[in-house]
């Protein structure tokens, strides 16, 4: 396969609002998370898996009320 510099791959629509989750949750517990790499290995690996399970809840919420908008208006 080769690679053809014009076709860039498909990016998931979610993964930027994820970030931006995981971010969050770490800046409101007090971190830089451009600094993770400082916290002793397991607070930063419990840190990261509650960012993550936060993230994941906000994310079902945002498809939640998307597809009740989409319900309720129809698809357009």
């Amino acid at each position: 396969m080769t690679h053809d510099p014009d076709i860039r791959p498909i990016e998931d629509q979610m993964a930027h609002l994820e970030q931006a989750l995981i971010e969050e949750f770490i800046r409101r517990g007090g971190h830089d998370p451009a600094h993770l790499e400082l916290l002793p290995p397991t607070e930063r690996e419990a840190l990261l898996k509650r960012a993550s399970t936060y993230a994941a809840a906000r994310l079902a919420e945002v498809e939640a009320r998307a597809h009740y908008v989409h319900e309720i208006h129809g698809d357009r």
